[in-house]
């Protein structure tokens, strides 16, 4: 697939995605959502890939939300239909994804733009950004997860807070109740988010993936997070990696993992 919208580069295994409408203030449209539905694919079944880095262009916005003027005039089963596809396509296939995607926070992150940030598995954050989920103001509830993974990540209560008054938060407010990893500047961002892929690069490739599964387990009903732990740690037992840490160990050496 040709991009428009996203920018995507594959450097010493991390997958750069960059949102790319600045003058919209990236905001997530149709065809935005399919191509990083493309993208996100493209990482979970590339052996190449060990990472992924996702954030907006220019200094202003991560994405500032969903682009209002394609759903304005829709229907209630066009605005579920919208919902599921992008469930099943963008912000579940990045939670789900076998390898870890970072969030680079470099403005704001709004509506759909901070359910995107809350579908990544760790979120670093500009100190100039904000955050927020002001679908209330529109006669909408977050439909693209926002209303699960705030409260996975904050609690019910403050989920509730931030949803019903529509409110921003700073940076520093959304370090301070979970919502984020960390905040850095905005020149140390990038940076940040790659230290912390890089370390995870010199970790087991297998074993990173049979982490994530687990612990997004823990908040999934209808699965035993624990039977799937234990299932994974014993599949883990079965891998060259396993061999190769284990003697890497006992040789006290620096193992060298391949992801078989």
């Amino acid at each position: 697939m040709t991009y428009q919208h996203i920018l995507s580069e594959l450097r010493e295994n991390i997958l750069y995605i960059t949102i790319n409408r600045a003058q919209k203030l990236n905001a997530l449209n149709k065809d935005t959502l399919t191509e990083l539905a493309d993208a996100i694919a493209f990482a979970t079944q590339s052996h190449e890939v060990r990472g992924v880095l996702l954030t907006g262009a220019g200094e202003k916005a991560f994405v500032a939300g969903a682009d209002i003027s394609e759903f304005s005039s829709y229907t209630v089963e066009q605005g579920e239909t919208l919902a599921r596809n992008g469930h099943a396509t963008v912000f579940d296939a990045i939670e789900n994804c076998t390898k870890p995607v970072v969030a680079a926070i470099n403005g704001f992150a709004l509506g759909g733009g901070l359910e995107l940030a809350m579908a990544c598995h760790i979120r670093i954050a500009a100190d100039t950004a904000k955050m927020g989920l002001p679908e209330v103001t529109l006669g909408l509830i977050p439909g693209y997860g926002g209303t699960q993974r705030l409260t996975a990540l904050v609690g019910k209560g403050r989920a509730i807070e931030m949803i019903t008054t529509a409110d921003m938060i700073s940076a520093e407010k959304a370090e301070r109740i979970g919502l984020v990893n960390a905040v850095v500047p905005l020149a140390e961002l990038i940076g940040k988010a790659e230290e912390i892929l890089n370390k995870i690069k010199l970790r087991a490739p297998l074993a990173v993936s049979a982490a994530i599964k687990a612990i997004n387990a823990a908040g999934t009903d209808g699965q035993n997070g624990f039977e799937i732990e234990i299932e994974a740690f014993g599949k883990c037992f079965g891998t060259q990696d396993f061999k190769e840490g284990a003697s890497a160990f006992l040789e006290k050496r620096k193992a060298v993992f391949k992801g078989h």
